[in-house]
């Protein structure tokens, strides 16, 4: 049976796909960034013969595997940028480049990947269609790779695409999925505020800016409260409030940055009106100026229905799980929400905290590691899902 070929050989492979992982956690490049992890990608899926192009979307890499029969075309995808951290964890594979790390556990996504692919390349006799393979650059920054490589072609001819994240702080063996909003929209907003500085002990005859930004921060604080349905889900945050002057001047400018968060386009759009309308506003009533500039960063991601029932399918019938949950829709962000903008498909989460550890560090601290086994798991949830794609399952 060929589900039972396709496990036993990953499960075969493990050894190579912790390897895998490691050399590259050891060897992390950021977000647009990327050149050697490109070319040790595309230079693993050549030894197997796959059809490979280069430089998709500038630093993607996207390789082919033709089943011995004709039939559907289906994509798997998976990033590979690390980030801007020192790796403190102390372990032999910690990253080898100061100030650079995967934390977020995108090498393991892209170990599974590659292993998956070599797999399926020694059933691919057995195999219909075509096997894509979406290896996707800077999904950690916007406006991401995930545009620019399907503008560039890599999802031409597909018909459904499929994705997961290990998920440190959930217990391995746990897979978890949802039914339409799975990640949110990931907005970034700036506001600048001129006001009239002045002596501190004169306040009379300035527009404070800090007075005015502190303002502006506790109103936008009430969007979610007073102006979003109550049934609805979004998130303003504040991250950033800049005001540089000595302790006796009043500001006369500052800069507040932060970020919103939404599932649906309604909410998206009343958040970014609502904060225009309050900065200028709330400006204004102290005789200054201030804007609001408001870049829409990721889609939120929703999954398509059946596919994501699929997932859910299949993982039970993988004897390394454990559970099957449905996921509450997290608030941060992803860009494969475009990929599923353009083909049916879905995205879920596997878990990949030692079910024996009492705390994992989460995704993006600089301790970040996650239980390895994790990546056979989702290999092999993966790899039923294409069986069940091509018919061959």
């Amino acid at each position: 049976m060929v589900k039972d070929q396709l496990e036993s050989k990953l499960t075969e492979y493990y050894e190579e796909m912790v390897e895998i992982r490691r050399y590259l956690h050891q060897h992390p490049e950021l977000s647009f960034e990327e050149v050697e992890t490109p070319l040790y990608i595309a230079e693993y899926h050549k030894k197997l013969g796959h059809e490979v192009r280069e430089k998709v979307g500038e630093r993607g890499v996207v390789a082919k595997l033709h089943g011995g029969k004709p039939g559907p075309t289906i994509a798997l995808r998976a990033d590979f940028d690390a980030l801007p951290m020192q790796d403190e964890k102390d372990v032999p594979y910690k990253s080898t480049v100061p100030g650079k790390m995967h934390a977020c556990g995108h090498d393991g996504h892209t170990a599974t990947l590659l292993v998956l692919a070599k797999v399926l390349n020694e059933l691919k006799d057995e195999l219909t269609g075509t096997i894509v393979f979406i290896h996707q650059h800077a999904e950690e920054v916007a406006p991401g790779g995930a545009q620019a490589m399907i503008a560039d072609g890599c999802l031409d001819g597909v018909e459904a695409i499929y994705g997961t994240h290990l998920w440190a702080t959930t217990p391995l063996g746990s897979i978890e999925y949802t039914e339409g909003a799975l990640m949110a929209a990931a907005d970034k907003f700036q506001i600048d505020i001129q006001g009239q500085g002045g002596h501190g002990a004169q306040p009379h005859y300035t527009k404070d800016a800090i007075l005015i930004g502190s303002q502006i921060v506790q109103s936008i604080q009430h969007i979610v409260s007073r102006s979003i349905d109550p049934m609805e889900a979004g998130v303003v945050s504040v991250g950033a409030f800049e005001a540089v002057n000595a302790y006796n001047i009043i500001a006369d400018t500052a800069k507040i940055t932060g970020t919103a968060r939404s599932f649906s386009e309604e909410v998206r759009q009343t958040m970014e009106d609502r904060l225009g309308q309050i900065v200028s506003n709330v400006a204004a009533s102290y005789g200054a100026e201030a804007t609001c500039t408001y870049t829409r960063g990721y889609s939120a991601l929703i999954n398509h229905a059946k596919e994501a029932q699929l997932i859910a399918e299949l993982a039970k019938s993988i004897d390394d799980t454990k559970q099957v949950t449905l996921s509450k829709p997290q608030m941060g962000g992803e860009d494969f929400a475009y990929y599923l903008e353009n083909v049916r498909g879905a995205f879920f989460f596997t878990g990949a905290m030692d079910p024996e550890a009492d705390f994992a560090y989460p995704h993006h601290h600089p301790r970040f590691d996650f239980d390895e086994r994790a990546m056979l798991h989702a290999s092999k949830v993966l790899g039923n899902v294409v069986l069940k794609e091509v018919g061959v399952l």
